[in-house]
């Protein structure tokens, strides 16, 4: 019964929320405002499932900076646990196809979600540079470098893309790590087991000091940061 109430709240939230964050979009410069809804959203549904969240580590960062978010991926709980609780405005990296859906990719734009062309090789590179560009101007943007959630509550591999975007940023990289989500709602489970989750922001790491020839030297370096609090934190 408690995960059909989740699940049914989550499915009206949708329902209410959705239409404000469009709306929203319409009018929004940066992308602020709709993100703001997303947070109300997230806090909504954590809220309904009993899930309380921990943030160690916030005073790592400087809110007013940019920055890319690289976060291991446990569960759909991850979204919702960012979105309410990483207590700053950040962006997502999108599929260029979604932005071309009527209504919808317009309030993508405006939402300022970064779009990626990965039709083919030259084109996604072509869309990395237009997103380190918008990263540079001052939009943070967060990234799951396994690219998909966990099978078994381990870290998968991490794909290359986020770390070629950083180098070409110039930004800093901040390793963050979610407890507790994946034993919530692991991947091809429906059952939602609510329980505590922390939030860990370790970091950050420069980038500056890497180029796109040595962006496996980055990527070892973050995922060792990453895999290293797992092991040692989770709960």
């Amino acid at each position: 019964m408690q995960t059909v109430f989740i699940i049914s709240w989550t499915v009206l939230a949708t329902i209410l929320f959705g239409p404000a964050m469009v709306f929203a979009s319409f009018f929004s410069k940066k992308g602020d405002m709709p993100h703001k809804i997303a947070s109300i959203w997230a806090k909504s549904i954590l809220l309904a499932s009993g899930v309380n969240v921990k943030v160690r580590g916030f005073s790592n960062i400087n809110p007013d900076r940019s920055y890319i978010f690289m976060v291991n991926h446990q569960s759909f709980y991850d979204i919702p646990v960012l979105l309410a609780h990483l207590r700053v405005q950040f962006r997502w990296l999108a599929k260029e196809e979604l932005f071309r859906i009527p209504i919808f990719g317009h309030a993508m734009k405006g939402a300022s979600y970064i779009s990626i062309d990965r039709s083919n090789r030259k084109s996604a590179f072509e869309s990395l540079r237009r997103a380190a560009e918008t990263i540079r101007n001052g939009a943070s943007v967060l990234i799951f470098p396994e690219g998909t959630r966990s099978g078994d509550g381990n870290i998968s591999p991490f794909k290359k893309g986020g770390f070629v975007l950083a180098i070409d940023s110039g930004v800093p990289i901040v390793p963050v790590i979610i407890h507790g989500t994946w034993s919530m709602m692991a991947r091809n489970r429906l059952f939602i087991t609510p329980r505590d989750v922390l939030i860990e922001i370790r970091t950050p790491i420069r980038t500056s000091v890497y180029s796109r020839k040595n962006k496996d030297d980055l990527m070892k370096n973050v995922r060792q940061v990453i895999c290293e609090s797992f092991g040692n934190n989770e709960q």
